[in-house]
């Protein structure tokens, strides 16, 4: 049963099912439609030269292999359109042409429920920064899990946050991750992988945590 207060949202999923890369060209695709597009802020984040701070409409992911672009609220029609039109990428100057796309839009719901879900982590969640890395490495294996837990109900109200959702009743979660090395312009860091349990529903491909624009922390029902 869904919780009283619970939110629908506009999404959208683009697969192009015939484009086969790496996770980490994720970024180079992000790169592509923020200057095919350089006009929507939505596809970069950025007003000027100003980074715009809050939850991405438009993600950018690589799972399995294959490109994906998630679209919400009013990233949705914009991310329906990117489906539709596009037929050509250009990455490090190679052409890239895709004819199969696959679009799947519709509304999800989102918000507090009284029962668990569990979900899986399909790229590397970032979970700490600089604040709660010495937290972490200082911890215990027992309080290291602890704080992951917390990080995670935080990374979950933060997104509530950014969706205007607000959350009256509290979280709960359990998790079974495992650390994962990372590299993220060209820095190495840590990740985690793996899955959770909580008392909220969230779309599947929608990411949490630190980069999920750039396909980080993406999470599907396990």
């Amino acid at each position: 049963m869904l919780g009283d207060e619970n939110l629908e949202i506009i999404y959208t999923l683009v697969k192009f099912q015939d484009l086969e890369l790496k996770p980490r060209a994720a970024e180079k695709i992000r790169g592509f439609f923020a200057k095919e597009y350089e006009d929507s802020e939505l596809l970069h984040n950025h007003k000027g030269d100003q980074v715009i701070y809050k939850y991405p409409r438009v993600q950018y992911k690589i799972i399995k292999g294959i490109t994906m672009l998630c679209g919400i609220e009013e990233g949705a029609s914009l991310v329906a359109n990117i489906g539709l039109d596009t037929e050509l990428m250009i990455l490090d100057g190679k052409p890239l042409h895709t004819f199969q796309r696959e679009i799947i839009n519709g509304k999800r719901n989102f918000g507090l429920i009284d029962y668990y879900i569990e979900y899986k982590f399909v790229t590397p969640w970032l979970a700490l920064n600089q604040k709660n890395n010495k937290t972490y490495d200082d911890a215990s294996d027992m309080e290291k899990e602890e704080v992951l837990k917390r990080i995670i109900v935080g990374n979950i109200i933060s997104l509530a946050k950014g969706l205007g959702y607000t959350i009256e009743k509290q979280i709960y979660t359990w998790i079974n991750l495992k650390q994962c090395p990372v590299m993220f312009k060209n820095i190495k860091m840590r990740g985690f992988i793996g899955t959770f349990k909580v008392n909220f529903m969230i779309p599947d491909y929608l990411g949490i945590g630190k980069s999920v624009s750039r396909g980080f922390g993406t999470i599907i029902r396990s």
